[in-house]
Parts: structure tokens; C-alpha cells; sequence
């Protein structure tokens, strides 16, 4: 029996792979526009049509969204990602940030547990430029999620790091253009500011308080929002 050419096809899936790399190592990040078709098929060496089979294959599976006139996006930053934003989207907002929100209190809990010194500098770090970009809306809000992924990096637990980071990555990509964070921040300085003391005295207790203002005072203002139809539901 002699064997078929597959040669076409394993091109298209190096493709696949590279890109899919590219993303997952966070050079094109979720929510950002992918380099044009002309650019690409020129780093990569390969066919227009073989680029698109590729990118068509990322559409697929959901890490990838083609938007009419206006380029490919970045969906979701891993297959995991991809697959947990087909779930979520039939849910809405409101359920996934009630999920969320319930394993931001053990976050809480085990970073205070577990936090080291270097874990404590980086949260300090995210948070204070999280404060001198508050003035514009898209940097803030990027940088109060990177302020957060911060504290939940500091529970070593691999398996919650990835399901806090896809399921913030849902969140975001249906919610930010649309969510007024300005009316949030008085109370988020706050809690932030609680939060990362308690962390820092290794209080469990004290940490889970300052979460739960935080995710109150969230829940009320996206309530709000999605009551005006300001929101995706």
C-alpha cells in the first residue's frame, strides 16, 4: 500500500504551531491585533493561501478572531483559553464574575499563606503602576488585572493561575470597552491598599475581608451596568 503526500498539510500545522506560540508567549496578546497577511507571509515564508488555512485553524479553535475589514484578533492565549471561552460564552457575565469571584477568596487566602518577599516586591510593583495609569480607563483596567495575577501567582498553584487568567481573559474581552471603572476606584484603592498589607502580615483572614469589599463593590457596579444595557449579559 503506498503512502499519500501529506506535506501540504504539515506545512499548514508548523504554521499553526508557530503562531500559536507567538501568542502563548504573550508577543500578541488577547484583545490585540495579529500582523497583517503581507507581513507574515513574508516572515514566514510560506503561501497566502497556507497562512490562511493556518489562521483559519486558530479561528477554529478559538484563539483567533477574524474581524470584517478591520484584521485578525487575539481570542483567548492558549487552546486551554480558547476552549474555556467557548464555555463561558454561553454563561453570562454576571455568572462567570460569581465564579470568579469565589476562587479570588482562596487566592487571597493562599498568597497571604504563600507569598515570598520577591512575590510581595512584584504585587507592590503591579499595584503602584496600576495607580499612575488610572487616569486612562484601557491601562487601568489592564494593570489592576496584572496587579491581580500577581497575587494569584503568589499561591504556586499552577492549575488556579490558569483558571484565574482565562476566565479574567473572558471577562475582559466582553466587558471592557463597555464597563465605566471610574465610579470603582475610590473603593478599590482601598481594598487594594488592605489586601496587599494583609498579604504582606501573611493575615489569611484579613486578606479574604479586603477581597470580599472588593468583589461587592464590582458586583454593584457591573449590576448597575447591565441594568442600563451598558453591558453584554
Amino acid at each position: 500500500m503506498s503512502l499519500q503526500k501529506t506535506v501540504r498539510s504539515s506545512l499548514v500545522k508548523q504554521i499553526v504551531e508557530q503562531l500559536a506560540k507567538r501568542i502563548e508567549a504573550g508577543d500578541w496578546k488577547v484583545g490585540e491585533r495579529i500582523p497583517p497577511e503581507p507581513e507574515l507571509v513574508e516572515q514566514l515564508g510560506v503561501s497566502r493561501n497556507t497562512l490562511r488555512e493556518a489562521v483559519q485553524a486558530l479561528t477554529h479553535t478559538g484563539m483567533l478572531e477574524a474581524r470584517q475589514g478591520d484584521g485578525t484578533y487575539v481570542r483567548s492565549s492558549s487552546e486551554f483559553g480558547a476552549a474555556m471561552h467557548r464555555r463561558l460564552q454561553r454563561s453570562a457575565v454576571m455568572e462567570i464574575l460569581e465564579v470568579r469571584y469565589g476562587l479570588e477568596r482562596e487566592v487571597a487566602r493562599l498568597a497571604a499563606q504563600r507569598r515570598t518577599m520577591e512575590d510581595l516586591i512584584h504585587i507592590r510593583e503591579k499595584l503602584e503602576y496600576a495607580y499612575r495609569v488610572c487616569k486612562d480607563p484601557k491601562s487601568y483596567t489592564e494593570a489592576d488585572v496584572a496587579f491581580h495575577m500577581a497575587i494569584v501567582e503568589a499561591t504556586k498553584n499552577s492549575v488556579m493561575i490558569d483558571l484565574y487568567k482565562h476566565m479574567t481573559e473572558s471577562v475582559l474581552y466582553s466587558v471592557t470597552s463597555t464597563l465605566d471603572i471610574s465610579g470603582l476606584k475610590d473603593t478599590q484603592y482601598k481594598t487594594h491598599a488592605e489586601l496587599v498589607e494583609a498579604i504582606a502580615n501573611q493575615d489569611c483572614d484579613s486578606a479574604e475581608t479586603a477581597v470580599s469589599k472588593m468583589i461587592e463593590a464590582s458586583k454593584s457596579a457591573l449590576a448597575q451596568l447591565i441594568q442600563e444595557g451598558g453591558s453584554p449579559s
